[in-house]
């Protein structure tokens, strides 16, 4: 299997510089296209460390993980939002244009909800699929607003995240297209705890995407 294209670079968004890294598959148009964001500890590296970026590659899809603002080497970038309080929707917008994603699985861990709820759910058609890992600010949000969302859902936590993990699944529950994948043994980052496990089902969830 030829190695997929890894690169890095920067856009700017609302006039913050933001870093990004890109895998994509080297020998055919991708299948679909998939936007990572990470938890308040992580970065775009932690995706590429875990081979996140490279799995997605490899199976067809194009991957693009950003560093949020004020984190990982967007550092320097100012945040649209306190840490823990909605986003504007339109700062996810303003990067999938920057990045010319159209319509993307957005995956979401821990912090990155507070980016990505307000996304979901002010601009759903810029969203293909949700895969939400324990975010927060679920609870900003009524089982009314989620109600109105048909955007394909996979719920991912580890079974010993007893606060967020649980928190998020009672409020995204709400969302009429989901499905829950739970990782035994692991904890709040539990990608990182069982990555063979997180690679599987993310896989499996997106070839019914497709």
């Amino acid at each position: 299997m030829a190695t997929p294209q890894l690169t890095e670079s920067t856009i700017t968004v609302e006039g913050q510089t933001l870093f990004y890294r890109q895998a994509e598959p080297a020998q055919q148009a991708p299948k679909l296209t998939v936007l990572l964001l990470h938890g308040i500890r992580f970065s775009s590296d932690t995706w590429l460390q875990l081979q996140t970026l490279a799995t997605l590659a490899e199976n067809g899809y194009r991957a693009v993980a950003i560093d949020l603002p004020g984190l990982g080497r967007s550092k320097d970038a100012v945040a649209p939002a306190p840490v823990g309080q909605p986003a504007p929707g339109t700062f996810l917008k303003a990067v999938s244009e920057a990045l010319c994603l159209g319509p993307a699985v957005v995956i979401s861990p821990s912090l990155s909800g507070m980016y990505s709820l307000p996304f979901l759910l002010q601009h759903n058609h810029l969203i293909k699929a949700y895969v939400p890992v324990a975010p927060i600010c679920t609870e900003k949000f009524t089982a009314e607003q989620y109600a109105q969302i048909k955007t394909p859902t996979l719920i991912v936590y580890g079974d010993q995240d007893v606060e967020l993990g649980q928190v998020s699944l009672n409020n995204l529950r709400n969302l009429p297209e989901h499905r829950v994948l739970v990782l035994q043994g692991a904890g709040h980052a539990c990608y990182l705890d069982k990555p063979n496990e997180w690679h599987r089902g993310l896989l499996a969830f997106l070839q019914q995407v497709e």
